[in-house]
């Protein structure tokens, strides 16, 4: 297993009339979670792309929603690998806020793509070599 903590502040443009988080904007958060969890590896979205050709869109993303996150608030975000990634690959997320209760949870689930040919193709063996001490029981 493999995780790593960021944090994110709620700015006032990314809730509504009530002061809540948008909905919208918690897959966002998501996505900082893991450009961060990769970031934390010594790797980049953009290096994937530019150097191993290599693509990740989302094919599917689950959340639940506990309690609103509000303007100001600076939310924990949570994300983790449970498995080492074969054909894809799922990241877990989940938000907690500054009392460290549970705001929302979920997770993303996205492929492989290879730039050039736009087929599916397995993990890049590089993300897999980094990944796989965590997982080394």
């Amino acid at each position: 297993m493999y995780q790593h903590h960021t944090k994110i502040r709620v700015r006032y443009g990314e809730t509504d009339q009530m002061g809540y988080l948008y909905y919208g904007h918690y897959a966002q958060y998501y996505e900082v979670g893991r450009a961060e969890l990769l970031r934390s590896l010594g790797w980049t979205y953009r290096r994937m792309e530019e150097e191993a050709g290599v693509l990740m869109p989302v094919m599917s993303l689950n959340m639940r929603f506990v309690r609103p996150a509000r303007y100001d608030d600076l939310i924990e975000v949570r994300t983790v690998l449970r498995q080492l990634p074969e054909r894809t690959i799922t990241f877990h997320v989940e938000l907690y806020n500054e009392a460290s209760d549970l705001v929302n949870g979920g997770s993303v689930k996205l492929c492989f793509v290879d730039a050039r040919s736009q087929q599916a193709v397995r993990a890049p063996e590089f993300l897999r070599s980094l990944l796989l001490p965590h997982f080394a029981k």
